[in-house]
């Protein structure tokens, strides 16, 4: 089993990339929306990868966090769910987001990926919502993360990591542009549900 990847960015497409390691290019698909996040053509990158065999031909997914990584291996598991359909899920919500629609179960947030419709999202919320509640791969982002720090903040807080989750990803919280004022309205929110 590949598990990860690092070489140099040789090649870039709308979902995949080609890594130079060693003397040998693979082909990585990724979701869309971290081509762009990767860097410049030439430079150095690494990714958590997982390696799928579908009609004998490998297909190496590539991601640019652990967190990712895991919502995909989960989104693979759902019923109906392959890897082109988790692909999409991923490159239309970030993995902070997805866990977020997930947890408060937003069909519509979900079903706004390509190819995923109001039954196989609400499939999805079904089957995974206890399993990203009990998941502790995305607790915090990295330190640039605005997301990862208000999570991170909050879970130091007391808050249990989904309840930190569902807090940053909610409209009022994520209109802050400020860490400080983000983790300030989501103690608010939580204040005037108890």
């Amino acid at each position: 089993m590949i598990v990860g990847v690092r070489g140099i960015l040789e090649t870039t497409g709308p979902d995949w990339v080609n890594i130079r390691v060693g003397g040998v290019t693979l082909q990585v698909s990724v979701p869309a929306n971290s081509v762009s996040g990767l860097g410049a053509l030439g430079s150095q990158v690494a990714l958590h990868t997982h390696l799928r065999v579908r009609d004998e031909q490998p297909v190496l997914y590539g991601f640019t966090d652990a967190a990712a990584l895991g919502l995909f291996s989960m989104l693979t598991g759902v019923s109906g769910v392959g890897p082109r359909l988790a692909l999409a899920l991923l490159s239309s919500l970030d993995p902070a987001r997805l866990q977020t629609a997930i947890l408060t179960g937003d069909v519509t947030a979900l079903s706004s990926a390509q190819g995923v419709g109001n039954r196989t999202a609400g499939r999805i919320i079904l089957e995974l919502k206890g399993k990203v509640e009990a998941a502790d791969f995305a607790e915090a982002g990295p330190a640039g993360d605005t997301d990862g720090q208000v999570i991170a903040a909050l879970t130091a807080l007391g808050y249990s990591p989904a309840e930190a989750r569902a807090a940053a990803g909610t409209p009022a919280v994520a209109a802050e542009t400020e860490v400080d004022d983000r983790i300030r309205v989501a103690l608010q929110q939580f204040a005037t549900r108890s």
